[in-house]
């Protein structure tokens, strides 16, 4: 009884080395290829994503879009390597077609507001609403310079210099203010004058200021104008067109200049105030 049990595992251990050494060479050759396969596909992916980073700098592409799209060229490019050198070892393409087809749906479902976020970042990168270098202002309050533009978020860099990560979703789905792609800004600004004064005085006192700043532009032409009888004093509007790298600059002249240019005509710029009338019963 003894002897044929050890004949019948002699006889396993047989079959099981005839297996292994009909297998060993199949498997070894499989595993050769696949890592020759992963080897040149590696660097074949390198290759063409150089040949198309030029491609993109010869067409002068956004920025923002070349790293789009190299980002999704590579992508696209290693899982269709790492699908090839899984099939060269032997895994059936269908059945893992399948699990990345059920993987991507429960993804899918778990990152809904990163899909949109990424449908927001295509678009912002198809329409250009607006580029790197813009100075923009989202409908939420959030505003600063464009420093980077993701799949994912849009990078802003605040006057505060503070960086503010904004999701491409909010973006693409709210109205934008783009302040530099015109390539001017005009500065609105009121100053307040009392009742008491001449308003035609007023606002040709004004206007020599504009017309004596040397970042002001003379077309369009800048105004002047009477905005509101506001509760204490007169607003007018100081309305002045400049490029964008000297808006700021521009501005806080002006608001200097008009005051001093005010003061020396011994026109009053009043705080707001309020009168209190007491009256003695009986």
């Amino acid at each position: 009884m003894q002897t044929t049990q050890t004949e019948n595992i002699q006889g396993y251990w047989n079959n099981f080395l005839t297996a292994v050494a009909e297998w060993a060479p199949r498997l070894i050759s499989a595993v050769i290829s696949a890592l020759l396969i992963y080897l040149i596909g590696s660097w074949l992916i390198k290759v063409l994503k150089r040949f198309m980073a030029r491609a993109f700098e010869r067409r002068n592409l956004d920025i923002s879009l070349q790293r789009f799209l190299n980002n999704l060229i590579s992508w696209v490019l290693n899982i269709l390597l790492f699908i090839v050198v899984i099939t060269q070892l032997g895994v059936q393409t269908s059945a893992f077609v399948a699990i990345i087809g059920a993987a991507g749906l429960a993804i899918g479902l778990a990152l809904q507001g990163s899909l949109a976020n990424f449908a927001g970042g295509v678009l912002i990168l198809v329409l250009k609403p607006f580029r790197i270098g813009d100075f923009i202002q989202s409908s939420s309050g959030v505003s600063g310079t464009v420093k980077e533009i993701d799949i994912f978020n849009t990078k802003l860099n605040t006057p505060q210099n503070q960086l503010v990560v904004v999701p491409n979703g909010d973006l693409s789905n709210s109205s934008i203010t783009n302040y530099t792609q015109l390539g001017t800004r005009r500065t609105w600004f009121d100053i307040r004058v009392a009742y008491s004064t001449d308003l035609r005085q007023a606002k040709e006192i004004l206007l020599e200021v504009v017309k004596n700043n040397e970042f002001a532009y003379a077309d369009p032409a800048p105004q002047i104008v009477v905005t509101e009888l506001g509760d204490s004093a007169v607003n007018l509007s100081v309305r002045v067109t400049t490029s964008n790298e000297n808006f700021w600059t521009m501005q806080e002249q002006l608001i200097i200049d008009c005051k001093a240019a005010l003061d020396r005509a011994g026109i009053e710029i009043p705080f707001p105030q309020r009168d209190v009338h007491l009256y003695q019963k009986g």
